[in-house]
């Protein structure tokens, strides 16, 4: 229990701290026009309260991920909590922050843009494909979650697609309507929700004096299948929101485009990730737990099944359903901004003006049709899903990789002849190791069936190597931004 208090402590001292260092850093500034002051659009720019904004983006970047991929972390032991700890803080929160603030400074600008800004034009291209694809696989991944935990704990008659076809459609209304006409309206509820499941979890810790393992007693592999699942980069890939996550930056340009003052950056961007990497821990912590001391109750149990596990072995079963229904509303939460945001994308390089509903419905559907097709695939054949999480998972690091090296580029030119760049620098080389380790590492979804294990760690460090090679290479043709 030690080990879970210092760790909160520390999430908020990040917060508290290292928030206000970056926001020094990169200039925020108090009066200069925001994007939804300069030209509100009523549909995407649009102005609208900071608590309400807050609320928004932490359900847009926390989907499942700090529930279900902190529940898959834990497997590994107390090494999961150090992850989230100090990913939170000096990767994912900054990640997300500076993101948002460059998408501000570009006038809403989509990540993608923001790639081809500070990495040439060559990336945005790629990005654009690639980052509309994330988006289409997480809409696709949460449809599937939430579908699933329906039908199994309510509807057990039903045909699934049933749920299928209603959470699609309501993913269809909310793309195309205004972002304060029902994500604006109904994001807060959820939101609370969510806070609320994190917060009788920590009762729970407290009625049930759970003994949570501290690092220093155990901090190697405990991972049921550790001979196929090392740590690194096994781990780093499972705990994504909660540590830091690409797609975490392709929601901040919904918000950018709402918030009427720089100033709002910091508690939004960086503070909803810290609140995020809160919520992960404790799922963490009560996942541990399970895993230690509960072992038979998880056997085979995925991550949304250990949600059942443990709200059902800890709470009333009034209780239970509302944790299930948190977990379904993150899903759900999460599913219709990343399809928003995948129509945003392919609008801005499209240049179609969004305020005409035919024109956000021209953009959406093709989205949408992508996203039936391997929903429908992962229904069909459970594989299937288990293969689309997997890429998910990868792809989701891949993108944060990217997006830190981007804003390592913006720190660099707005800060030149200096070195505050290493501060993104050292996540963008850390999860770049982390990335092409997975490729050359992992077994079933890389080639780690085909090359020793630490051949593989060495390729990714070259890769990694060179990755470094280039960014001071391009340090030479660096200038100031605006």
């Amino acid at each position: 229990m030690i080990t879970f208090v210092l760790s909160i402590v520390l999430l908020v001292l990040g917060y508290i701290v290292y928030s206000k260092f970056v926001e020094s850093l990169i200039g925020v500034d108090a009066n200069r026009q925001t994007p939804a002051v300069v030209h509100p659009d009523g549909v995407d720019y649009v102005p609208m309260k900071p608590w309400r904004i807050f609320l928004i983006q932490f359900l847009n970047i926390a989907g499942v991920g700090p529930i279900c991929g902190a529940i898959m972390g834990a497997q590994f032991g107390t090494a999961s909590f150090l992850w989230i700890v100090f990913g939170c803080i000096f990767a994912g929160a900054v990640h997300d922050f500076i993101a948002g603030f460059i998408s501000i400074r570009q006038d809403g600008a989509s990540l993608p843009e923001i790639h081809g800004k500070y990495l040439g034009n060559g990336m945005k291209q790629f990005m654009r494909g690639f980052t509309v694809l994330l988006m289409i696989l997480v809409g696709a991944v949460f449809v599937n979650t939430p579908a699933v935990l329906l039908n199994q704990n309510f509807t057990p008659d039903w045909n699934i697609f049933v749920w299928v076809i209603i959470i699609f459609a309501y993913y269809l209304i909310a793309t195309l309507l205004p972002i304060d006409k029902l994500i604006g309206k109904i994001y807060p509820i959820f939101g609370f929700l969510l806070l609320g499941m994190a917060v009788a979890i920590l009762v729970a810790f407290v009625v049930y004096q759970v003994p949570i393992p501290e690092v220093w007693e155990r901090l190697d592999n405990q991972h049921p299948a550790a001979a196929t699942n090392p740590i690194f980069p096994m781990m780093f890939i499972s705990i994504a929101c909660g540590a830091i996550s690409g797609f975490h930056a392709t929601q901040s340009p919904l918000m950018a485009r709402c918030m009427v003052n720089e100033k709002q950056a910091r508690p939004i961007f960086y503070g909803a990730m810290i609140t995020e990497g809160v919520v992960a821990l404790i799922w963490a912590a009560a996942a541990t737990y399970f895993f230690h001391d509960k072992a038979e109750l998880c056997v085979g149990k995925s991550g949304n099944d250990m949600v059942g596990v443990i709200a059902n072995e800890w709470f009333p079963k009034v209780i239970a359903v509302i944790c299930i229904l948190g977990v379904i509303s993150a899903a759900v939460t999460s599913g219709d901004t990343a399809l928003r945001s995948a129509r945003l994308i392919v609008a801005d390089f499209m240049h179609v003006d969004q305020k005409p509903v035919r024109n956000r419905l021209f953009v959406a559907l093709p989205v949408f049709i992508l996203a039936a097709g391997l929903l429908i695939f992962s229904l069909l054949d459970t594989a299937g899903f288990q293969v689309i999480w997997r890429y998910f998972s990868w792809a989701n690091q891949v993108l944060s990789m990217v997006t830190l090296w981007a804003i390592t580029v913006f720190l660099a030119r707005l800060k030149p002849g200096t070195f505050w760049y290493c501060i993104t620098l050292i996540p963008a080389l850390f999860m770049s190791m982390v990335t092409f380790s997975f490729i050359f590492v992992a077994q079933k979804e890389g080639l780690g069936s085909f090359i020793p294990r630490n051949i593989g760690y060495a390729a990714a460090g070259v890769v990694t190597l060179v990755l470094l090679v280039l960014f001071l290479r391009s340090l030479k043709n660096k200038k100031n931004i605006d």
